[in-house]
């Protein structure tokens, strides 16, 4: 494994780019209708999604077939850039700025939001980590680069709990819990701060070395 933020970057930001897929896809199915506000959903009649409250998006078009094909576009392009072009120079900064049409345009409320941290992640994949190396010691380093594959697992099964998993385990188990939802949610972006910060401890392990 070469760089531990690349490949955060690129596997959150896969599933961030499909989510945002699937959510234009029930946009499209919903047809030529004009929404009653900004706050639309992507998939308010479907069993599937009742877990996830169908889902809530958001549009500046005034139409759910447009705002749905839109999303998809740039869903799209949010995954193609992702996999492919984010270690390229200011790939972080492109990924961010793809997230905000994603959120405008459909895509979701999650997915864009995580993808404009993601990018603002992805302008540190070349980073020399200056700082960092300042002010995290050589054991704890050494420590945090070990810890890094297990953080990241765990990180990873937390949004893959939030999708798909809370509607698949909604629709078979016919549950849906708040408080559980918002706890996952909450280990999400704390497990993602912690992997963060072990990522950029093996990235310095690895520069070292």
């Amino acid at each position: 494994m070469k760089n531990a933020t690349r490949v955060l970057v690129s596997t959150l930001g896969t599933i961030m780019g499909v989510a945002g897929i699937e959510h234009g896809v029930g946009e499209v199915l919903q047809g030529n209708v004009t929404p009653s506000g900004v706050m639309i959903l992507s998939w308010p009649d479907a069993a599937f999604f009742r877990a996830v409250e169908g889902e809530p998006a958001m549009t500046i078009v005034p139409n759910l077939l447009v705002t749905g094909i839109l999303a998809i576009l740039f869903s799209s392009v949010f995954l193609v850039w992702v996999t492919i072009f984010i270690q390229r120079k200011n790939g972080g900064l492109i990924l961010a700025l793809i997230s905000i049409p994603m959120l405008l345009f459909g895509g979701g409320i999650f997915p864009p939001i995580l993808g404009i941290i993601l990018g603002i992640l992805g302008i540190w994949i070349h980073a020399p980590l200056t700082w960092w190396r300042a002010h995290l010691s050589s054991r704890l380093v050494e420590y945090l680069s070990k810890m890094w594959i297990w953080l990241f697992a765990a990180n990873l099964i937390a949004w893959l709990l939030l999708f798909p998993g809370l509607s698949i385990i909604g629709y078979f188990s016919g549950a849906s819990n708040p408080t559980v939802t918002i706890a996952i949610i909450l280990f999400a972006f704390v497990s993602l701060l912690v992997t963060i910060i072990s990522g950029f401890a093996y990235n310095i392990r690895r520069q070292t070395a």
